[in-house]
């Protein structure tokens, strides 16, 4: 059986550095068996991938690939306090995507499946999540993409 990082790496990715904060709070949080991340940027060593608003300055592809690089930032917050270790993770639980986007854009959905579909890749079954993907004005840094996530983690 291959591990989730064997995954990551067939996938041609790896997992990034935690990102820093950019304000009072830690990147993710352990209470019992699960794992709460903060909102995780589309950063990719130390930049954000694009700036704007999808429908506008963005396209769909590539809020898709933001929500992408999400999820991976959000994995390895989620490795940092799990010992390094994403073979802990038990299941995905629930996704949240912010898309900040304009007020005719209406493919939230499309752009969150660059977090889902990642998870699904690097878990499986357990990767299958709840989720929700909500339209939003504005994010921090003038992101276009936003991701949180709650895993479960094996003793």
């Amino acid at each position: 059986m291959t591990s989730p990082e064997e995954r990551l790496a067939e996938l041609g990715l790896r997992l990034p550095e935690v990102v820093p904060p950019l304000a009072a709070y830690v990147p993710a949080v352990v209470t019992g068996s699960y794992v709460y991340t903060s909102g995780q940027l589309p950063m990719r060593d130390g930049s954000l991938l694009t700036t704007g608003k999808v429908g506008a300055d963005v396209t769909a592809d590539e809020a898709y690939d933001c929500a992408r690089q999400c999820a991976l930032n959000a994995l390895a917050a989620i490795a940092a306090v799990a010992g390094g270790d994403l073979s802990r993770v038990k299941r995905v639980v629930k996704t949240v995507v912010f898309v900040a986007s304009t007020p005719d854009f209406i493919g939230q959905p499309v752009v969150a499946n660059g977090a889902s579909e990642l998870f699904g890749a690097v878990f499986g079954d357990a990767g299958v999540h709840a989720r929700s993907a909500v339209g939003v004005s504005v994010l921090p840094l003038d992101a276009p993409v936003e991701v949180e996530l709650v895993v479960e983690l094996s003793a």
